[in-house]
């Protein structure tokens, strides 16, 4: 994990936002695109940089693309927030 592209890909509200929908459940490609008024090309960037950063993991199902929360990158993310408070 980077947590420089940790922090890159949290900045941003649209990815905030997707990591949000995605709390709820794993989600296909479509339905993620279909919740923004932006273009498939920038929602495919932005998963790319949520993707590349481990904040989300990808899969097929037959023609769509699924995808799913990484937990485990935000509670790396979150303890060493807290060691820099001395919380640890």
């Amino acid at each position: 994990m980077s947590i420089q592209n940790t922090m890159k890909a949290l900045a941003d509200p649209t990815r905030r936002e997707i990591l949000n929908m995605l709390k709820a459940g794993d989600m296909k490609a479509g339905d993620i695109a279909s919740a923004f008024d932006i273009s498939d090309a920038a929602i495919s960037r932005h998963l790319s940089v949520l993707k590349d950063a481990e904040l989300i993991h990808d899969r097929r199902d037959g023609k769509c693309i699924i995808y799913e929360l990484n937990v485990s990158v935000l509670e790396e993310v979150l303890l060493w927030i807290k060691d820099l408070n001395g919380e640890i």
